[in-house]
C-alpha cells in the first residue's frame, strides 16, 4: 500500500478562497474584518510566523495590524495593549505570538483577550465551550485537522482515534474535536506504556509530540490515516514526528511535513477571524 497524500497546500488554498469570497461580501455590507498580531521579543521563528500571517491576511482581504514589542516589555504593558485592542471596533481577532519571554505569564495574557476576539482559540472560555460541545473559536491546528479529514471524505464517526501528545494547543483539543465527531479517542503521552499497543489499533493517528520521526511504519495499523503535526529541524531539513517513508508504506492517507498541517493551521486562523467578524456583523 502506498498512502495518499493529504495535500495541505491544496486545502489551505481552498479555505483561503472561501474566506476571501466571504470577506468580499462582508465588505459590501460595511464590515472590514481585522486581525491584530502582537509579537514580543526577537525570536527569529516567531518573526517568520507573524510575517506569514500578515501575508495571509493581505491575500484574503483581512485588515492586518502588526504590533512588535521589545522583549523587556512587562506583562502589565502587554495586557494594557490587549485591553485597548479588545474595545476597538476595527479589530475582530487578537493573536499574541507564542512563546512569550519567560517573565510574562502566558495564561494571564491569553485570559486578557476578549474571548470573542481569541482567534487562536486558547482562552479558557473558548476551551470550555469546546469541551461541552458548543460552538466557539476552536484552536487552529486541531480544527484544521478535522477540516483536512472532512475535505478528503475520511470517516471519523465510530473510528478508533489515537492522539499522541497532550498539549493544550494541539493534543487535548484535537482529542475533544475528534470526540465531537463521534470517534472513540485515546490520548497517549510520554508516560504511556507500550505505545505501539495503542498506535497499532488506531484508525486515525494524530501525532503531536515534537520528536523527529518518532512514529515509524512498523507500529502503525495497516490502512490507518496518519496526521503528522510535528515540525522539527534536523540537519537543516524540516521533518515531522512521523517517519514519512516507512509510514507511507502502511497508511492509507498521510500528511507530509512540510506541506501538511502547518499550512492548514494558518488558513484556519483566517477562518476564525472571519467567524469573529461575522459575529460582530
Amino acid at each position: 500500500m502506498v498512502a495518499q497524500i493529504i495535500d495541505g497546500k491544496k486545502i489551505s488554498a481552498e479555505i483561503k478562497q472561501e474566506v476571501a469570497e466571504e470577506v468580499k461580501n462582508l465588505k459590501k455590507s460595511g464590515i472590514q474584518p481585522g486581525l491584530a498580531t502582537i509579537l514580543v521579543g526577537d525570536d527569529p521563528a516567531s518573526h517568520i510566523y507573524v510575517k506569514n500571517k500578515v501575508k495571509d491576511c493581505n491575500e484574503v482581504g483581512i485588515y492586518s495590524e502588526k504590533i512588535v514589542l521589545p522583549k523587556e516589555t512587562t506583562e502589565g504593558e502587554l495586557i494594557s495593549i490587549i485591553e485597548e485592542l479588545n474595545v476597538r471596533n476595527d479589530i475582530d481577532g487578537i493573536l499574541v505570538q507564542l512563546p512569550l519571554p519567560s517573565h510574562i505569564d502566558e495564561f494571564e495574557v491569553i485570559r486578557a483577550i476578549n474571548p470573542e476576539k481569541d482567534v487562536d482559540g486558547f482562552h479558557p472560555i473558548n476551551q470550555g465551550l469546546m469541551l461541552i460541545g458548543k460552538e466557539a473559536l476552536y484552536p487552529c491546528t486541531p480544527a484544521g485537522i478535522i477540516e483536512m479529514l472532512k475535505r478528503y471524505n475520511i470517516e471519523i464517526s465510530g473510528k478508533n482515534a489515537v492522539v499522541i501528545g497532550r498539549s493544550n494547543i494541539v493534543g487535548k483539543p484535537a482529542a475533544v474535536l475528534l470526540l465531537k465527531e463521534n470517534a472513540t479517542v485515546t490520548i497517549c503521552h510520554s508516560r504511556t506504556k507500550d505505545l505501539s499497543e495503542f498506535t497499532k489499533n488506531a484508525d486515525i493517528l494524530v501525532v503531536a509530540v515534537g520528536r523527529p520521526k518518532m512514529i515509524t511504519g512498523d507500529i502503525i495499523k495497516e490502512g490507518a490515516v496518519v496526521i503528522d503535526v510535528g515540525i522539527n529541524r534536523v540537519d537543516d531539513k524540516i521533518v515531522g514526528d512521523v517517519d514519512f517513508d516507512s509510514a507511507s508504506e502502511v497508511a492509507s492517507y498521510i500528511t507530509p511535513v512540510p506541506g501538511g498541517v502547518g499550512l492548514v493551521t494558518r488558513a484556519m486562523l483566517l477562518k476564525n477571524t472571519l467567524i469573529a467578524a461575522k459575529r460582530r456583523a
